[in-house]
């Protein structure tokens, strides 16, 4: 049980540590044209910290709810997917200063939180529920994404 935890614990900490050092605010950044209503630049670190913290409490649930050894293999491809598509778009914004490549990522980071909240339903609810604000904010960063795109398009990289 408690090796579960850690796990759990670790997958949240792994992820929100490479998304932060691969998040690099640089003057590139500050001078994109932006939307007003776009949150703060140091809410991001926090709102980035509960949705993760929240979905290893999902990814913990669903483990201990699941029926069998093929259900816990699905579990741990549903969230290592995820990491990997939510690692996938910082890279393509900041590191290469490619907003318009990064909208492309989008629609894969949004299928990696939708595509658990679907398949782990039947498993625990609750773990499913708990990935809506992850699902919501995703939803929201892919308009601001979408915005910024179009405030500063085109784009040509480092």
């Amino acid at each position: 049980m408690t090796l579960q935890i850690i796990v759990a614990a670790a997958w949240g900490v792994v992820v929100a540590g490479f998304g932060a050092f691969l998040t690099e605010l640089s003057p590139w950044y500050y001078t994109l044209r932006k939307p007003t209503w776009q949150p703060p630049d140091w809410l991001f670190g926090p709102a980035w910290t509960l949705i993760l913290g929240l979905a290893s409490v999902s990814a913990l649930l669903a483990w201990r709810a699941a029926p069998d050894r093929a259900s816990r293999i699905l579990i741990v491809a549903l969230f290592v997917l995820n990491g990997v598509a939510n690692l996938g778009w910082s890279p393509l914004f900041f590191r290469l200063r490619r907003p318009d490549w990064a909208l492309w990522e989008v629609p894969l980071l949004w299928l990696s939180v939708l595509l658990p909240i679907v398949l782990l339903a039947p498993i625990s609810r609750t773990a499913s529920l708990l990935l809506l604000p992850y699902l919501a904010w995703v939803s929201f960063a892919a308009f601001l994404n979408l915005t910024i795109v179009r405030l500063n398009a085109p784009f040509r990289g480092i």
